[in-house]
């Protein structure tokens, strides 16, 4: 049996141990579901490396993996050649005969899996390639396809690798599949041991946007420079070490394109040979400044360190020089990185620097700085704003999570919408161009620029230090990064809408496209909504309606603090949130993770109630009061209006006891009922019964319905008729019997006459349909709105000025990744 069938046996044991547990309690009468049910039967069995408690177990390991790499930028030939050491640290306790490499760049391949297994029934790669007509056949290819297409045919894609030797030498044998590859190691490496081995690779690099990658490079053709210029962004651009966990072995699913990174931490030494005038941003600490910067240039960086606004390590007018002339020179860039899980960097002489340091105190590392790099393209807007963004970003997750431990935090702009590697995240927009040489942004342009640093420099505490399995739970990283540049968003300017309200999500919850958020992320419909937007939202409804701030607050920072620098599961999250907090909420992630349930309670119907007290001369009066409230009878009033005679009118002569008295006069044989009543009662019986008939209060009984299936707490506003307000929080809890339909007895003081109930008023909990959530039922506000259809010519494209809503609108909507 090898490695993986040895780690995978508990969990097939664990699968058919939970699959005869649902059998056993397979419901065969009624309808009955139990939302409440716990979740062991589904989560792994805790163990040595993974406690029930949701933290590392005694016996936790895992891999390190150190990389030296001399690596060569050939900028005509937008090429990259390397020669990469690799030492890998085998602390697991197995033995291990392969190792199995990562090789990103054969993604793109169009033998590889990912480009054979696209289906272009509508939703293509990450959205529609095509449209589809009503008969299911494609109606329609994207310009963007085509182009794709005809780049692939027109260049060589992925890695050439070469020289696979041992430490001495010797050739090892690589297999190479698809975009992966076995490495065979001479004899099996042990427990504790590591293993050095040696690679060659160069690969051709990838336009950025012509693929859709997630790095690769940007031409400018019209800068002064002939031919123009680039800006080279470079991930995934070395063979990695894939990951071997505890819980999987080794994780060779192939990268299909969505699936993001799985991988160790280790040792980084890498050196840049790049053109003479580029300027590189990289993961780590440069380690020969005075080789590649000039005096000036340190002296500048120096002056950083304390300086109230970023300072500019390279000005603009120096950009700009080195826009105009190229060089047949070249220089090395000396980075090291210690105990990162990758390496990213970027190189261009198109680029700007400013830097500005960040005092985050603390024993770790107490000073930080912060920088970002940018072309002109980036304008006013990054320069105001990149670097500022970048020490807010620290500056608020670090309050939730631990110190960023890290000596660098960059921000890059270029073709890549948004990415993020330890220190450094690669950022996409840009200011625009006027043929009068000025730059201008909208709004929406600065939203998304503050938005989407915050969110990527947000992704070097998740997933680069809590170090989450992306490739198979993306929620893990991209959700609870959501959830964090929300809350860092609304404290840098609340005016300008950020984060993920629980209504945002309320579309997509009640689609038929939605598939549990559990879901492995190749095979999600919608990513992100699934991955992004509903555990944000998940996330904010735990903590600002089931928790509350400070439980919510302390267990995500035990969970952070617990998995820094390790691999957490979702089970880890789970268990940590619910023993950190002293919360049950299996139902919560149930219910929000595990199904595709949506949250819509109708509150249905409501009745008064007044206590029947049994004592002939209050109830009787009171229902004769009752009695006089109701409509008369339409047949009486219409006799009158017809001027009929009552036969008691006509006849007075004839008369008694019951002309004198109504139904509702009291007699000696109710009040004798009355006294034995009492009689009968025991003592504390009498008591309660006294005061509830001094008290006098109003009863209400309210009925709700669960018609989304998902339960939550019910946020009940009660309004009453002297104008007063009260509200209400009924715990999830109320379902744990009837999942379907519940009531609930209010009881309010006799003046305080309820006048109208709502469930949820400030749209808390996503519920998907607020018609129902008022009682009495009320008009719903929408528009309607008045507009003229405007043709426009054929082949001519609109330019549409939005107005500052509409621009926010699309801020909000526009994806951080692309």
């Amino acid at each position: 049996m090898n490695i993986k069938a040895l780690i995978s046996a508990s969990w097939l044991a664990l699968l058919l141990s939970t699959s005869a547990q649902a059998s056993a309690v397979k419901q065969t009468k009624g309808d009955f579901e139990d939302k409440f049910r716990q979740l062991e039967e589904i989560l792994p069995t805790p163990n040595d490396y993974r406690n029930a408690a949701g933290e590392p177990g005694k016996e936790y390991w895992q891999q390190q993996v150190d990389y030296k790499i001399n690596v060569q930028l050939d900028e005509n030939q937008r090429r990259l050649s390397a020669k990469q050491t690799v030492t890998y640290h085998n602390n697991s306790p197995y033995k291990l005969k392969y190792l199995w490499l990562q090789l990103e760049q054969n993604r793109f391949k169009p033998d590889s899996i990912a480009e054979r297994s696209i289906d272009f029934g509508g939703l293509g790669r990450r959205g529609p390639s095509t449209s589809v007509a009503k008969d299911g056949n494609p109606a329609q290819i994207s310009l963007g396809e085509l182009r794709r297409q005809q780049y692939y045919a027109d260049n060589e894609i992925g890695y050439d690798i070469t020289n696979v030797t041992d430490e001495d030498g010797k050739p090892l044998k690589i297999t190479i599949v698809g975009a992966q590859a076995r490495i065979d190691l001479p004899k099996p490496l042990k427990a504790g041991d590591k293993y050095e081995f040696n690679l060659n690779f160069a690969f051709n690099i990838l336009e950025e946007d012509a693929v859709s990658a997630r790095a690769g490079y940007e031409h400018f053709p019209d800068d002064a420079r002939e031919g123009g210029n680039d800006i080279f962004l470079l991930a995934q651009w070395f063979p990695r070490l894939a990951a071997f966990s505890d819980y999987e072995a080794w994780h060779n699913k192939e990268f299909l394109g969505r699936g993001e990174f799985t991988l160790e931490f280790g040792n980084y030494d890498v050196k840049m040979t790049v053109p003479a005038d580029h300027i590189v941003a990289s993961t780590g600490v440069l380690q020969n400044s005075k080789k590649v910067l000039t005096k000036t240039q340190r002296q500048r960086l120096e002056q950083a360190k304390d300086a109230k606004r970023p300072v500019f390590v390279v000005t603009a007018e120096e950009a700009l020089e080195n826009e105009k002339e190229g060089t047949n020179k070249s220089k090395t860039w000396h980075f090291k990185a210690q105990n990162v899980r990758d390496f990213a960097w970027a190189s261009s002489r198109k680029f700007m620097w400013d830097a500005k340091g960040y005092d985050q105190g603390g024993k770790v590392m107490p000073h930080v700085m912060a920088m970002s790099y940018f072309p002109k393209e980036g304008g006013d807007l990054w320069k105001k704003y990149s670097t500022e963004s970048v020490i807010h970003t620290m500056e608020v997750y670090s309050r939730y999570t631990f110190d960023y431990p890290y000596p660098t935090s960059i921000s890059v702009n270029g073709p890549v919408g948004g990415m993020e590697y330890p220190m450094i995240t690669f950022n996409g927009p840009r200011t625009k161009w006027h043929e009068d040489g000025s730059r201008t942004y909208t709004l929406a342009e600065k939203r998304f620029l503050i938005g989407v640093v915050i969110h990527e420099v947000g992704h070097n505490y998740f997933p680069m230090i809590v170090n989450s399995d992306e490739r198979q739970w993306t929620w893990m990283d991209e959700g609870l990064n959501s959830f964090l540049d929300g809350v860092a968003g609304r404290e840098w300017d609340p005016d300008i809408p950020w984060g993920v309200e629980p209504r945002d999500i309320v579309g997509y919850m009640k689609s038929d496209v939605q598939v549990p958020v559990m879901t492995q992320s190749d095979s999600v419909l919608r990513l992100g909504p699934n991955a992004y937007t509903k555990p944000a939202a998940a996330l904010n409804i735990l903590r600002e309606v089931v928790m509350g701030r400070d439980l919510f607050d302390f267990a995500l920072k035990e969970y952070a603090v617990r998995w820094k620098n390790k691999r957490p599961t979702p089970s880890d999250f789970f268990r940590t949130m619910e023993e950190a907090s002293g919360m049950d909420l299996d139902w919560f992630w149930h219910g929000w993770f595990y199904t595709t349930d949506h949250v819509d309670i109708s509150v249905d119907s409501v009745y008064k109630l007044r206590l029947d007290t049994k004592n002939p001369d209050i109830d009787f009066e009171r229902r004769r009061q009752e009695e006089a409230e109701k409509p008369s009878s339409y047949f009486v009033d219409r006799n009158k209006a017809e001027g009929k005679k009552l036969w008691v009118e006509l006849n007075p002569d004839v008369s008694d006891y019951y002309d004198e008295n109504d139904i509702f006069t009291v007699t000696n044989k109710e009040r004798n009922a009355y006294n034995k009543f009492l009689a009968d009662l025991k003592p504390w019986e009498r008591k309660a019964l006294d005061r509830a008939v001094e008290e006098d209060n109003n009863y209400y009984v309210i009925h709700f319905s669960n018609k989304g299936g998902l339960v939550m707490p019910i946020l009940l506003e009660m309004t009453y008729t002297d104008g007063s307000v009260e509200m209400q929080h009924i715990p999830a809890e109320i379902w744990r019997r009837s999942p379907k339909k519940v009531s609930k007895l209010i009881v309010t003081n006799k003046d305080k006459e309820l006048a109208s109930i709502t469930v949820d008023p400030h749209w808390e909990t996503a519920d998907v349909n607020n018609h129902n959530n008022h009682y009495p039922r009320k008009i719903i506000d929408s528009r309607v709105e008045a507009f003229k259809k405007k043709s426009t010519p054929k082949g001519v494209t609109r330019d549409i000025m939005h107005d500052s809503k509409t621009e926010l609108k699309e801020a909000k909507q526009k994806p951080y990744k692309k």
